[in-house]
């Protein structure tokens, strides 16, 4: 098997489930050692860490729920502990912001509760800990963000998370240029809908099935694999002159 990351470190943030999941597996397969972050999934963290090992990858658990200053500091911490202990090194190569996700209201449905949860899990905990690990990320290094095609469509009962995942994009094109002149590249994946537990309802409902399927251009509802797929091509050697870029991954949904 190629192993073009050996040596590599990364870090994937909601790494125990879903879209996380696939991306921390395919990073630990092609050679990288990967720091898995999750909220409170003790199980899933678990199984998604002993899938890697068995495949011969390594990686390691950082249990913190993210949103918060101090929530970036923790799990920098530990990060930065591990890596000491396992490389003999501080230096991060890759860094994924995928956790996000939350409740979805409409305008009059959105009370300060519900505004503040999908604020801190989709903007404020990939923002801090962007900030937190900058002096981490090693030259020549890759940060990739997680936005939605619920961003560019602006549903009204996802009026928050759409916000929110317009600032990420915006935020991509800043890092892309602080972070250009040490030879990091920063990008983010739209993805459409794709299979999660998110979304476990719409994908069990017929009818709401065949509306999305029909409303793809591929006429199928993604896997958390089409989004690792083009998340494994940001990472390579390969695509080091790709920065600043929003990424569609959506089979073409309501093109």
């Amino acid at each position: 098997m190629s192993t073009p990351l050996e040596g590599k470190t990364a870090l994937v943030t909601g790494g125990s489930r879903g879209l996380g999941r696939a991306m921390a597996q395919d990073l630990a397969s092609l050679g990288a050692l990967v720091g898995i972050n999750y909220a409170s999934n003790d199980d899933a963290a678990h199984d998604t860490l002993t899938s890697i090992e068995a495949r011969g990858g390594q990686g390691f658990l950082i249990k913190t729920a993210l949103g918060s200053f101090g929530a970036a500091e923790e799990v920098a911490a530990a990060l930065v502990g591990e890596l000491s202990r396992r490389t003999g090194s501080t230096g991060l190569d890759i860094l994924i912001n995928n956790a996000g996700g939350g409740p979805t209201a409409d305008v009059d449905a959105t009370t300060p509760e519900i505004f503040e949860k999908v604020l801190s899990d989709n903007l404020r905990g990939p923002f801090y800990l962007t900030k937190v690990l900058k002096p981490n990320l090693r030259r020549g290094g890759r940060v990739i963000f997680l936005s939605s095609v619920g961003a560019r469509k602006a549903l009204p009962q996802f009026v928050v998370y759409a916000l929110c995942k317009s600032a990420v994009e915006t935020f991509t094109v800043v890092m892309a240029k602080e972070l250009g002149p040490r030879g990091i590249t920063v990008n983010c994946i739209m993805p459409g809908l794709i299979a999660s537990d998110s979304n476990a309802e719409i994908r069990k409902d017929p009818v709401a099935r065949k509306f999305f399927e029909d409303n793809t251009l591929l006429g199928r509802i993604g896997e958390p694999s089409d989004i690792s797929g083009v998340a494994m091509s940001l990472v390579s050697p390969q695509m080091g002159f790709v920065t600043g870029q929003v990424i569609e991954v959506s089979g073409g949904l309501f093109t």
